[in-house]
């Protein structure tokens, strides 16, 4: 099944009809003939569609929307109410109160289906980023996304935007978006254009449905405006063409002559939602990244590492090409913890991070995997190479004293490495493939090893015979 309708009207021969199209089209369908059975039809499990009579003996679908808001249900399951003349004031009130769409009867029944979808994919979407930053707040990674910026950005598409019609300076007037017009063929733009558009308004006149609908099918596969909000406004109804364009992406459709009122509202309702959809984008790409970084220093983060480093040893397995792997130590560095304190431990941390990376490749890796411990991964070289690696490290770190802000101090630190190749051609160390882990104990066992010799130096590891 592709989702469940619940559809609330008085008449049992409209609700019959009504799940006869959908079953047909393979959704699962529930029936209610008062807001109140509805109600009890909810609170067994949200449907993913409502469809609402605008004739209802206990109230209609502002009651229903009450209804709902009292669950805590509003805004978790799209409202379109069918209605058989809904004056503009009605529709406005209704869709003002939170309903996707007031459909006018008699419904088309593929306009209605296609309208369905694409509600029911709109609202599955922002579901799915809403339950990945859930995720991401849970595990500590994210924080509340601040709702205010810079004013969004829509486009007006026609194929003659200085025809457009007198309700274009109404609608532009109502609306608290920077709106500008272009033709078809300007619209999406270079694909080097820095700034994304929130929104596009395609104004789909006789005879230009085939344009239209591919641009929209442009909108959709542009890297920039994948996102984009799309309201769809037919100047001629053409039920067809409608559904088409809803079912490749369009999220609203607006048939005839446009309401100015109706439609800056309708706009500033997807222009939210997509406000909404990007913060929740932000935010679980930040706890994705918070996820595998160290917060401190910026490196990657053991989570990372570890499966990288497997990835580089399956590789040159495959490539018969050698890797080092190197675990560098703070050489007392508690020491200096206890006499300048953290923030000077820290800030040593910080800068050890920052001379690391600007003397590794940028196909290395470099990681933090401890309080002042760091895995470092050379892809590529043999046992010479990085054993000078290692050392050159060792004497960047030792040569330069670490200056603490705020102190006026200077400190000397040191560090210790330990180092293990794998060389499938010459058999140095050990042999191929071996596991992340396995890699990393011989590089520790190395590291233990130098810190016994006396600490700021390499020690390579070396099996037991």
């Amino acid at each position: 099944m592709h989702g469940k309708v619940l559809v609330i009207d008085p008449i049992a021969t409209n609700r019959i009809v009504l799940r006869v199209k959908f079953a047909a089209c393979h959704y699962e369908v529930v029936q209610a003939d008062s807001i109140a059975e509805a109600m009890q039809v909810i609170r067994t499990g949200l449907p993913d569609l409502i469809l609402c009579s605008t004739k209802m003996p206990d109230g209609g679908p502002l009651r229903l929307m009450s209804r709902l808001q009292k669950t805590k249900a509003a805004g978790k399951v799209p409202v379109i109410a069918l209605s058989c003349s809904a004056a503009p004031a009605e529709r406005m009130r209704l869709l003002a109160a939170g309903l996707e769409d007031v459909l006018q009867k008699p419904l088309d029944d593929a306009l209605l289906i296609a309208r369905a979808r694409s509600v029911i994919r709109a609202y599955a979407s922002a579901s799915e980023w809403q339950l990945r930053d859930d995720t991401s707040r849970a595990l500590g990674f994210a924080e509340p996304s601040v709702h205010f910026g810079p004013a969004q950005t829509v486009k007006l598409v026609a194929s003659r935007p200085d025809q457009l019609g007198p309700w274009q300076p109404a609608f532009c007037a109502r609306s608290t978006a920077n709106i500008s017009t272009c033709t078809p063929a300007d619209a999406v733009g270079n694909q080097t254009d820095v700034d994304e558009t929130d929104a596009f308004v395609l104004v789909v006149e006789p005879g230009k449905g085939p344009q239209m609908l591919s641009l929209l099918a442009t909108i959709r596969s542009h890297s920039r405006t994948r996102h984009s909000a799309i309201l769809v406004v037919q100047v001629e109804a053409d039920a067809a063409s409608g559904a088409q364009m809803l079912d490749m992406g369009a999220n609203d459709l607006m048939c005839s002559d446009p309401d100015p009122a109706e439609l800056a509202l309708r706009l500033e309702t997807l222009l939210t939602r997509k406000r909404l959809g990007d913060a929740l984008r932000d935010t679980v790409r930040s706890g994705v990244e918070a996820a595998v970084s160290d917060p401190l220093t910026g490196l990657h983060n053991r989570r990372y590492a570890m499966p990288h480093l497997a990835r580089i040893a399956e590789r040159a397995a495959s490539n018969r090409k050698p890797f080092a792997v190197m675990v560098a130590d703070m050489d007392h560095f508690k020491q200096i913890n206890d006499v300048h304190g953290h923030a000077a431990g820290d800030a040593v941390l910080v800068e050890t991070a920052k001379r690391l990376r600007e003397n590794l490749r940028a196909v290395d890796l470099l990681a933090r995997i401890g309080g002042e411990e760091f895995l470092i991964v050379l892809p590529g070289a043999d046992l010479a190479n990085a054993r000078n690696a290692a050392t050159r490290l060792c004497h960047i770190i030792r040569k330069t004293p670490f200056e603490v802000p705020g102190q006026g101090v200077s400190l000397s630190a040191t560090i210790s490495i330990g180092l293990t190749v794998c060389d499938p051609v010459t058999g140095a160390t050990t042999t191929l493939p071996q596991t992340a882990e396995a890699l990393l104990d011989r590089a520790d066992k190395a590291l233990y090893g130098a810190k016994a010799d006396g600490r700021n130096r390499v020690v390579l590891h070396r099996p037991a015979a």
